[in-house]
This record gives structure tokens, sequence and C-alpha cells, in this order.
């Protein structure tokens, strides 16, 4: 039969943990919820993403990529030469990006981009204005003394949701996480305290239930 001693032993093993129990549950939701809700925050409103890939003007390939929000997007034309062909982009080239809606409410509008200064690729930049969320047509031409072309597509102008507020409202997850873990962590310091009890021979206090007619 079990002695009394081994009951004990027991029960001070699950107050030790006990405190952590709560927090790293806690910390384990909490950080799949922030997960579900950013995910999808930087999906519309986060990094740019590809609009364009494998396209071709002449035998250059072209990759854009966007960030369409409303208010003000960015696009980013980026240009490359076929691996080992030696060729190299036309110091001329300019490239214009023209957006319309879908619903042509509003007339073409073009959009010169400028070339970035950046050393392992040719990349050009534009900023495009949308005023209201809805897919719009993406025209992008490419023009210089031996190359031309041009390039469409389609693409969903998103919300900036709270605009200046966004930054906020995406930290408030992970700030809760933080929490959490200061916490866990401090509840982790009282179990190391009480465990260097125990070993050093002090039982925590067994709360004992007596019956009334004691």
């Amino acid at each position: 039969m079990p002695s009394r001693s081994m009951y004990v032993g027991t029960r001070t093993s699950l107050a030790l943990w006990a405190p952590l129990a709560v927090p790293v549950r806690g910390l384990f939701i909490l950080a799949f919820i922030a997960f579900s809700v950013c995910v999808p925050a930087w999906a519309h409103i986060g990094p740019p993403y590809p609009i364009m890939q494998n396209r071709h003007v002449g035998p250059f390939n072209v990759e854009v990529w966007s960030n369409p929000d409303v208010g003000t997007g960015s696009f980013y034309v980026i240009i490359d030469p076929p691996k080992g062909s030696g060729l190299s982009v036309p110091a001329d080239m300019r490239v214009q990006v023209a957006v319309q809606p879908l619903s042509k409410r509003l007339p073409v509008a073009v959009y010169n981009a400028w070339r970035e200064k950046l050393l392992d690729h040719v990349e050009f930049k534009t900023l495009v204005p949308f005023d209201k969320e809805e897919l719009w047509h993406v025209h992008i031409t490419f023009s210089s003394s031996t190359v031309n072309g041009a390039a469409d597509t389609d693409v969903p102008v998103t919300p900036t949701l709270l605009g200046r507020w966004d930054l906020l409202l995406y930290l408030l997850p992970f700030v809760g996480i933080g929490f959490l873990w200061f916490k866990a962590a401090n509840a982790k310091k009282t179990v190391r305290r009480r465990r260097q009890a125990a070993r050093a021979g002090v039982e925590p206090p067994v709360k004992v239930l007596r019956g009334t007619g004691e």
C-alpha cells in the first residue's frame, strides 16, 4: 500500500509544475491566434507579392511584384537577361505602368517607373494611387532602342484597414505572447526555488481537511 510520503511527494511535484501549466498553455493558444490573424494581413497589406512571372520581353525575362493597396500601391519590375547569354539590359530602357479599373469607371492612368540603383539585378519601381478596392487591369510597357514589348495582368487592390493603426493592431498578439512568456519565466524561477527548498528537506505545507466531528 502506498505510504503517505509518496502521496506527499506526488502532490509536491504537481505543485511545483502547476504555476507553469496555465502560462504555457496560454502561450501556445495566443501564438496560434497571432499566426492566424497576421498571415492574412501579410498576404494583403504586407510585403509585395508576384503578379507576373515567367514573362518575356524580347530576350529578357520579366517579373513584376506589387503591393496594390488602396491609397498608394507599389510596383517592382525586374528585368533579367537569360543566364549565360552575355546580354545586358539596355541603358536606355524605359518602363511605364498603366492602370485602369476593370469596370472602366476611370480612364487609363500611366506612370513612369524609375530604375533602382542595384548591383545584382535590374529593377524598376513606381508608385500608383488607387482610390477603391476592386479589380484593376495593369499594362506594363518596355521600350528601348533595341528591345520593346508589353505585359498585362489583373490585380485585386486591397484595403489598408486602419492605416497608421495597422502596426499597433498586428503587434498586439505579439505583445500578449511576450507578456505570457515573461509570466512563464517568472513561474519557472518559482519552480526552481521550490525545488531547491525541497532538496534541502523543507517540504511545502500539506493542507489537511478535518471532519466537523473532530
